[in-house]
């Protein structure tokens, strides 16, 4: 649909000057400081969302939760853990058929997504009591509360801050100049936020522990698990990302794109959390002579690789669209970003 423009403008033949009648352009000095403050009131909100992600970080580090990284064992264990969700990364990193994007811009999403965990986990916790509360009828159907809780809170509130991480910055820079792109940022910043979610699980694990071969044992018990864990958040926020991107090309439908894609990042991720805390212990118990975690890893398996594939396919349709409009204009020319766009 084309852009509703104002009827003054729409009519005029180009010789007539509608500077602040129907149209605007910074001409005086009022306008250049009009402009000169917007951008510093959105620099100055965007610093103090970082700032105040980075104290909560720090605070983290000043109460032990994260002290025991300090250990080797421990950054290991951590930096394992997240390995199969670096290398999904990666991949989706790769398939991206349009102008990689450049290091520095990927390296600031993972650290911004690893920021903005602290932000996931106080709302979590302020908010989580109350929705598994409400959600089980004060107690009286616990399941209700632990489905509530995901459902209501968890997978909302943490792909709304991964997705933040994006937005707050690639998302700005002309390095994004392809709805892919927001797929790439989304993924890298659930890369962030399971590097994060996965350095306290594991140091929480192993923080009451002394003897060094127990903390092996322990350590490598919940790596392993989080190692499961982790490439999930990739998939979740690279739906979201991909949303994103949509919304940057599509700037009339920009708030309901960014809605739909962390509604289907939220859906994937609190049916993930309910499955892994309900289901397969119920599995378990029926699967006779199968252990837990085998049930576990057949669950992830399969969840991931279907919701995975899901996502490579939408992006492999997108690279299709790409590949043929590169090839039906000129061959062997970069395109521009505005053939990228797809409604």
């Amino acid at each position: 649909m084309a852009e509703r423009r104002d009827p003054v403008e729409a009519r005029d033949d180009g010789s007539m000057d509608l500077y602040e009648i129907s149209g605007w352009e910074v001409r005086s000095s009022f306008d250049r400081f009009a402009v000169w403050f917007y951008g510093m009131v959105v620099s100055a909100v965007r610093w103090a969302v970082i700032s105040l992600a980075v104290l909560i970080l720090v605070g983290q580090f000043a109460l032990g939760g994260l002290g025991l990284l300090t250990d080797p064992r421990v950054g290991a264990f951590v930096v394992l853990s997240v390995v199969p969700a670096f290398i999904l990364a990666a991949f989706l990193w790769y398939a991206d058929v349009t102008a990689a994007e450049p290091l520095e811009e990927l390296v600031a999403t993972f650290l911004l997504g690893i920021l903005f965990a602290g932000f996931a986990g106080v709302l979590n916790s302020q908010l989580g009591g109350l929705a598994a509360g409400l959600g089980s009828g004060f107690g009286a159907v616990p399941v209700l509360g632990v489905i509530a809780l995901f459902f209501l809170v968890v997978g909302p509130v943490e792909e709304t801050v991964k997705l933040l991480a994006v937005r707050l910055h690639a998302y700005r820079s002309d390095s994004f100049d392809a709805v892919i792109d927001g797929a790439v940022y989304g993924a890298v910043a659930g890369l962030g936020f399971a590097t994060i979610e996965n350095a306290l699980y594991i140091t929480q694990s192993v923080e009451s522990l002394s003897q060094s071969m127990n903390l092996i044992n322990a350590g490598a018990g919940i790596t392993t698990v989080r190692a499961l864990a982790g490439p999930g958040h990739v998939i979740y926020s690279g739906f979201a990302g991909y949303y994103l991107g949509l919304a940057k090309f599509n700037q009339k439908y920009a708030g309901p794109l960014v809605v739909k894609g962390i509604t289907i990042a939220a859906l994937i991720h609190a049916v993930y959390n309910t499955s892994a805390t309900i289901l397969v212990p119920a599995l378990t118990q029926i699967l006779t002579g199968v252990s837990e975690f085998a049930v576990f890893l057949g669950f992830v398996i399969v969840y991931d690789g279907l919701f995975g594939y899901l996502l490579i396919r939408k992006l492999s349709k997108y690279n299709s669209a790409y590949r043929s409009v590169q090839s039906s204009a000129e061959k062997g020319n970069t395109i521009s970003s505005e053939q990228t766009e797809f409604e």
